[in-house]
């Protein structure tokens, strides 16, 4: 898709490298952002040779509660507008019961995971088009408790019920707002847990051991559905949390109607009489 820009966080490695490979196969110009810039100079050097457009490359820590601002202004200066927005960048976070977590990683998982991607959202609107698209990555615990990972679960359920909430608020300017829930991938999270050890991370400790002998989900599958939902291909869709691995998203345009009259795919609290029960 031509004259398409894409900023991309997190983008040079795991999931955020496997986005930014699909999206310039449909030829978007990125903009791609994380801390590491050999990586991301490396990965603009692979993507260059795949097609024509425009890759900006900017080296940034999101646990900096000012990157987000250097950012847009940075791109500001090279782009006149905004099509998508892809918030992929993510930190695991302490492991381990919330009072024996280092206070300060405890706030910085918060910062990354949640804070910079609604800062990016909140000055990417008003620079976005009608018809632009907004993608969150969601994770583990966002949709139910994660013991010993609380940051992290917190600062994904907290994006999520953004993600839901900023979708109603753009919905008069014609952008588009969801989250993705990728699977569980080899990356570089997993292994954190690994290294916690059991004592540590509990229950995902042998979750995680399983997923690494299997290989865990491809990435690909994730990048897709990015792709799927910052182009004009999901129009009508927003608000959503959406599995790559286990909704049939490629199907989802046919069902625009059922599930803007739902609430499929959305967080919410569970009554008794959801459960065929009668406290009252």
């Amino acid at each position: 898709m031509q004259d398409f820009n894409a900023l991309i966080t997190g983008g040079s490695r795991g999931l955020g490298r496997a986005i930014a490979r699909e999206f310039r196969g449909k030829g978007a110009n990125l903009a791609l952002v994380a801390r590491n810039r050999e990586a991301l100079d490396a990965l603009a050097a692979e993507l260059q040779s795949v097609g024509a457009g425009d890759i900006e490359v900017i080296a940034a820590d999101l646990s900096d509660p000012e990157a987000p601002a250097a950012i847009v202004d940075q791109l500001q200066g090279k782009w006149g507008r905004l099509d998508a927005l892809v918030n992929n960048a993510a930190v695991g976070g302490p492991i381990g019961r919330v009072w024996e977590n280092g206070w300060r990683e405890w706030r910085e998982t918060l910062q990354v995971n949640l804070l910079a991607p609604v800062a990016l959202c909140r000055l990417s609107i008003p620079w976005m088009r009608r018809g632009g698209s907004i993608v969150n990555l969601s994770g583990g615990g966002a949709t139910g408790p994660r013991p010993n990972f609380s940051a992290y679960a917190t600062a994904k359920a907290g994006l999520v019920r953004f993600t839901e909430t900023l979708a109603q608020e753009v919905a008069d300017l014609g952008i588009r707002v969801n989250a993705i829930s990728p699977g569980i991938m080899a990356t570089e999270m997993l292994e954190a847990v690994l290294r916690a050890g059991p004592q540590q991370a509990g229950e995902d400790y042998q979750r995680m051991t399983e997923v690494k002998r299997n290989g865990g989900q491809p990435p690909e599958r994730a990048a897709a559905l990015a792709w799927y939902l910052a182009s004009p291909a999901s129009q009508g869709i927003t608000g959503r949390l959406i599995s790559a691995i286990w909704d049939p998203w490629p199907e989802l345009a046919k069902h625009v109607d059922e599930l803007n009259e739902s609430d499929i795919y959305t967080l919410r609290r569970i009554t008794p009489e959801d459960r065929g029960k009668q406290w009252k």
